[in-house]
């Protein structure tokens, strides 16, 4: 292998990030050239250094305790999760990713020693799609942490701060990081852009989302005349679509900035470019033991998103084991 492929695929990931960064794909062709660059590395370092092979071949022996540590790790987050946020389904992803990570190495090993060939090629098949869900969440995560250390281009005209739950009405630590990066953006740009706080009214919220975020970059210290209150979204399409609408009508034209937190830009930026918006999205920081949670409820959202896609680029593993149960079946005749 030589270095021309992998410069070949940085070339071309420039290339995407410049016509769109909001494109999944552009972390489809990173991950690729890191991972043939991570290859060419090993390679040159085994021909260098003595012995280097054996110490490739012990760390990969290593795999499954690596696997028990995160599987040790989720279910420790899951658990100061449901501690500090309460015991709800979308806190309790990490938890039972942790639990999934121990219980399906069991479950295919379990499968492969009935000698069962149906069993065996489900075992085959569980393999099969963790490996592939497993690439797709490194994907959708090295391209979310790329995408959020990038530097927004032109100076917005419009600030949408999407919103997120209230608690006993009042805007909690999660949302008042996004309305501090808000205001920290309106403050260092010139001529001071529209402030735009979007968020409907919860069912266990006493007054809309946007109206709390409102009097709160209003008592920060924000004109005015420069925060324009959307309280009518219920998600974050929402949130996006009636922000753009209101920034429309207000009478002013330019680029929109959307902040979320750090976790939320990825699929955030998605929206809006399905959506055919003029925005960027920035992130605001976010407690460490919220992450692993909140980034895992974000890939499966978009799973669900492009839960077509994924099932057609998982048929190909499925037709894969039927062949080979066939064909140990007719083997067995």
């Amino acid at each position: 292998m030589t270095l021309i492929p992998v410069l070949l695929l940085f070339a071309l990931y420039l290339y995407l990030r410049r016509r769109d960064r909001r494109m999944l794909r552009n972390g489809v062709v990173l991950v690729a050239a890191c991972y043939l660059l991570l290859l060419e590395v090993g390679n040159l370092v085994s021909r260098w250094v003595p012995g280097a092979s054996y110490v490739f071949l012990a760390l990969l022996a290593l795999a499954p305790l690596a696997v028990l540590a995160l599987a040790a790790a989720l279910i420790h987050n899951g658990v100061v999760m449901n501690r500090n946020e309460g015991r709800r389904l979308g806190n309790m992803v990490s938890l039972l990713l942790g639990l999934l990570l121990v219980a399906l190495p069991i479950l295919a090993v379990a499968l492969v020693l009935t000698l069962n060939p149906l069993a065996i090629g489900l075992a085959a098949l569980l393999f099969f799609l963790c490996s592939y869900f497993g690439v797709v969440f490194v994907v959708f995560l090295a391209y979310a942490i790329a995408y959020g250390r990038m530097p927004f281009g032109e100076s917005p005209q419009g600030i949408v701060v999407l919103g997120s739950r209230l608690i006993d009405g009042k805007v909690p630590p999660l949302l008042r990081s996004r309305l501090d990066r808000a205001l920290q953006i309106y403050r260092d740009t010139s001529p001071r852009p529209l402030l735009i706080p979007s968020g409907g009214q919860g069912h266990d919220e006493p007054w809309p989302e946007g109206r709390a975020m409102g009097e709160y970059l209003l008592a920060a210290g924000a004109a005015p005349g420069d925060v324009l209150v959307e309280d009518k979204a219920v998600n974050t399409e929402e949130n996006l679509l009636l922000s753009a609408e209101l920034f429309a009508e207000s009478g002013r034209s330019g680029p929109l900035l959307a902040v979320t937190n750090n976790y939320h830009v990825l699929r955030a930026a998605l929206l809006a470019r399905k959506l055919r918006i003029d925005a960027e999205v920035v992130g605001a920081p976010t407690a460490r033991y919220y992450l692993p949670s909140a980034f895992l409820r974000e890939y499966v959202a978009v799973l669900v998103e492009h839960k077509w896609l994924h099932v057609l680029l998982c048929l190909p593993f499925m037709g894969f084991t039927a062949v080979l149960v066939t064909a140990v079946i007719a083997n067995q005749r």
